[in-house]
């Protein structure tokens, strides 16, 4: 490892080290218990809405539907960290980083519901007529906070560059495409006039786009892994054993040898848990904001199954990974291996047929990643529009197919570290305004559940 790469992941280990990750845990914990854990008492409502709309939406302000608001946020959330930030998690950390996963979405999904409820009732209305809000709003109106206001939003575009919403899609596509023979010159070049054509419509088209594609890609890839569970029944309670025994004996299972430990499987675990889901970052309020919906508190459920279906995907690629993890050596190799290439060959394994793998998991990542990258895009949007008004948003877009470009043409393991730092600087800011926030939230709550009873 080189100097400048040392210094890099020295850095993303000082950010998420064990203040931001007791952060992120305790204040998912914190409004778990004030919300009476609605994560699980009201995922069936939130579901609901989901699936049967809400009758009341066509009078309410908004750019676009409760539901492509969500495929929105969605958009931007699923996509490598679901398939490739997993397997390196496991491939670095062990089986039990999956558990820690877990762990950080079911308490985070209180954080994804809280975001949901704050993008709503601080949202604002532009002199051109178009919804904007998302964290620096409710940073800004709620706390009266300028600083962490902008300082999110300079967290937000740097994600949107360098982070989730660029370089790790392209790569990721560029590596599933070069198995296929295709140049990741040409694959960039593609992917950045595809990008640039959807984009260039706004929020309508990138929800337009996103409707389309999400709900299908997730039919299509979860319906994959059980299809490998369903085969490889036999090995699912040993994969259970050893995610559970990893998660607090990682040497149980590594034998000591190999230097992972219980902190790595919870850092890697939590980190690349708000990579895959997204809660606690405040980025899918963004989406959120743009919804047409008459309460912040059926928003914030509508927002809380985003996180829930993103766990979904992370947790079946997990279980394939390590059901397969004998046929695959992952866990003597550790992490020599490309994530892309490690999650077909799992599937192929799996499912019998390694060709077949390679054609599952590339088609998911094509899909995954370029619906992240345009719902990352227009995040960076929003965030550059508050720091510096519509004007900037035209160089912006220019600076933001740019890095698409060059995406390929980087170490996948160096690009995750980069956006795990800016991941991270993101997430403070958000932290600070949604526990500052904590009281509207569970009043807009309360309010919310008498009315409806």
């Amino acid at each position: 490892m080189s100097e400048l790469e040392s210094i890099i992941v020295s850095i993303s280990r000082m950010i998420w080290g064990v203040p931001l990750i007791a952060a992120l845990l305790g204040i998912g914990i914190y409004f778990s218990f004030k919300l009476r854990f609605l994560q699980v008492s009201r995922l069936k409502l939130a579901i609901k809405y989901v699936i049967c709309g809400d009758k009341h939406s066509d009078k309410c302000v908004g750019d676009i539907s409760n539901f492509a608001s969500l495929c929105t946020a969605l958009s931007a959330t699923i996509g490598t960290g679901n398939i490739v930030g997993v397997a390196l998690a496991i491939t670095t950390g062990g089986p039990g980083a999956l558990f820690w996963i877990w762990i950080s979405a079911f308490f985070c999904m209180a954080l994804k519901y809280a975001e949901g409820v704050l993008a709503i009732k601080y949202r604002t209305v532009g002199n051109d007529g178009k919804i904007s809000g998302g964290p620096m709003y409710y940073i800004e109106m709620g706390l009266g906070n300028k600083f962490f206001a902008k300082w999110f939003a300079l967290g937000g575009v740097g994600v949107a560059l360098v982070g989730i919403g660029t370089m790790t899609q392209t790569n990721t596509i560029a590596s599933a495409a070069n198995s296929f023979g295709i140049p990741s010159i040409l694959t960039a070049a593609l992917v950045g006039i595809a990008v640039a054509v959807i984009t260039i419509g706004g929020i309508h088209r990138i929800a337009y786009v996103s409707e389309k594609i999400v709900p299908l890609m997730c039919v299509f890839y979860v319906g994959a892994a059980i299809s490998v569970l369903i085969m490889k029944a036999s090995d699912i309670p040993d994969a259970i054993s050893s995610i559970f025994i990893g998660a607090f004996s990682p040497e149980a299972i590594f034998g000591g040898s190999v230097g992972v430990t219980v902190m790595m499987a919870i850092q890697l675990g939590i980190c690349r848990g708000v990579f895959s889901h997204e809660s606690g970052l405040g980025s899918a309020a963004i989406a959120s904001a743009a919804a047409k919906v008459d309460s912040p508190a059926k928003q914030g459920l509508i927002s809380m199954v985003g996180a829930f279906f993103s766990i979904i995907v992370c947790t079946m690629t997990g279980l394939v990974l390590i059901i397969t993890s004998v046929e695959t050596g992952i866990f003597t190799s550790q992490c020599a291996i490309d994530g892309t290439l490690l999650t077909s060959y799992a599937f192929g394994l799996g499912l019998g047929a390694v060709e077949l793998g390679k054609y599952i998991v590339g088609i998911g990542i094509l899909f995954f990643a370029f619906t992240t990258i345009i719902g990352w895009n227009y995040y960076g949007e929003k965030c550059i529009q508050y720091l510096w008004g519509t004007k900037a948003i035209a160089p912006y877009r220019v600076i933001f197919l740019f890095f698409v470009l060059i995406g390929p043409f980087f170490k996948i393991d160096i690009i995750f570290i980069v956006a795990d730092i800016v991941t991270g600087l993101m997430t403070i800011p958000n932290l600070i305004g949604l526990i500052g926030l904590r009281k509207v939230i569970v009043e807009e709550t309360s309010s919310f559940f008498r009315n409806i009873r």
